[in-house]
């Protein structure tokens, strides 16, 4: 595919204007998808000027084809998008391949100004050993039979759904019920969220985007916290307050949420804030254990407890035990405290 032509140059640059309206958007999106920074790139202001400094930027390294294949997958529907398209891709999209956080795409319908965008991280396809042995320390009985499951290629959230995305949806934000000081601010995860309302959320941004949004499965979630590990935590044998925000005995005690990206760390995916900080909702309904358990990653809704859902990943005022990959504890679908939030999912396109 030949780009460096003048006709191709400016239908890129119109696509990527129409995409990325907001200059902090962009900047996230050169960032985390093409692993640039901002400071590398001069002429910042105003944002059509940061367009054509990136095309050259990208263009002089060879590098405009990554580009080309990130707006091919952005799903951002616009006039000039399409022509640009339509004139230099086939209608299939692609995800490629970050530096920093894997494959995945930023959501470009959901413009939050200044805030963190909402970051899907793709998480490859694979079986894993979900719960925890008969001998693992602290372990609930919740946490077994430990079996074998297989889960399907899927996208997650980076981070938990943060309150300027939340608000943005659902033109409300239910984190200032609780104290302005400990858990309101842009980029700390929403709270005060009922299942029902995490459900919401995802049919809202579903008929926004017309991408399939929803919560994660149980398994979904374990799987992509563990990443590959089998040690309690994605971190090790154990993590510290340095790590995640929980309440250690010897560390700090923050007595409220925190950013979903103060600690700048991700596992092996590219999964940030999964353990601490806030609970997280899943689909499924509670089962008091394994037994018969699906193994298709698919979410447990036959059976068990239906006044029940499964939260997991621990909070801001829970022990370490409480935090690690396999502990499973249930809630009334109806209620929203101070220390549960969730984050998205989608399917992966068919070609992967």
């Amino acid at each position: 595919m030949e780009l460096s032509t003048k006709e191709s140059y400016k239908l890129l640059h119109e696509a990527l204007i129409s995409a990325f309206p907001s200059q902090r958007h962009l900047a996230q999106f050169i960032e985390d998808s093409l692993d640039v920074n901002l400071e590398q790139i001069t002429g910042i202001n105003p944002d059509n000027q940061l367009v054509l400094e990136l095309i050259n930027f990208l263009d002089a390294r060879g590098r405009l084809n990554e580009l080309v294949e990130a707006v091919s997958w952005s799903n951002f529907k616009s006039p000039e998008v399409d022509a640009f398209l339509g004139k230099f891709l086939d209608s299939r999209p692609t995800i490629r391949r970050t530096p920093r956080t894997g494959q995945g795409f930023i959501e470009p319908l959901l413009v939050v100004a200044d805030a963190l965008p909402l970051h899907m991280v793709l998480i490859p396809g694979g079986t894993f050993r979900m719960g925890s042995p008969d001998d693992a320390p602290e372990r609930t009985d919740a946490e077994g039979p430990q079996h074998e499951v297989t889960v399907p290629t899927f996208l997650m959230g980076r981070y938990p759904v943060t309150q300027a995305q939340y608000e943005k949806v659902m033109a409300t934000n239910p984190t200032t019920e609780y104290d302005t000081d400990r858990f309101v601010a842009p980029n700390k995860p929403v709270v005060g969220v009922t299942w029902y309302d995490a459900v919401e959320f995802c049919d809202r941004l579903t008929l926004h985007t017309n991408r399939q949004y929803r919560l994660p499965s149980e398994a979904e979630w374990e799987y992509a916290c563990r990443a590959g590990t089998k040690t309690p935590f994605y971190f090790g044998k154990s993590i510290t307050t340095k790590l995640a925000n929980y309440d250690g005995p010897n560390g700090d005690y923050r007595e409220g949420t925190t950013s979903v990206d103060l600690y700048g760390i991700a596992n092996a995916f590219g999964l940030s804030d999964m353990h601490g900080n806030v609970f997280e909702w899943c689909q499924d309904y509670w089962h008091e254990n394994y037994e018969d358990a699906p193994a298709d990653g698919s979410a447990w809704i036959k059976g068990g407890d239906s006044s029940l859902r499964v939260i997991r990943g621990g909070a801001w005022n829970d022990n370490l035990m409480l935090c690690r990959s396999a502990f499973r504890l249930n809630l009334g679908p109806g209620f929203g405290p101070d220390a549960v939030s969730f984050r998205v999912c989608c399917s992966a396109p068919k070609a992967f």
